[in-house]
């Protein structure tokens, strides 16, 4: 089996990427953007996990098998985030 031999460089280069886009988090925290507040934190965590699971897990170098197990996960968590969510929103909080 043949391993791909990663610079530094590039292990670097996301970790300082990483530091940049936490520290984008923490700044976004302090302003109020309204209903757009959660959709800037979960795109940057999103951003960040796939940084994350790209070059620090090596998926982006994997074997399509690999590729098709990540994506198998993805959506399984969108199948229980889907259910958990319509859970939620058919709940009548106002009728007691």
């Amino acid at each position: 089996m043949s391993q791909t031999i990663v610079p530094l460089r590039i292990y670097y280069t996301v970790f300082l990427v990483l530091l940049v886009l936490t520290g984008l988090t923490t700044g976004v925290a302090f302003f109020d953007l309204g209903l757009f507040s959660p959709i800037v934190a979960l795109t940057i965590a999103v951003v960040k996990a796939s940084l994350v699971v790209l070059f620090f897990m090596h998926l982006r170098y994997s074997t399509r098998l690999t590729w098709l197990v990540g994506g198998a996960g993805i959506f399984w968590l969108g199948i229980l985030l889907a259910l958990s969510l319509s859970d939620y929103l058919t709940r009548a909080w106002g009728r007691l």
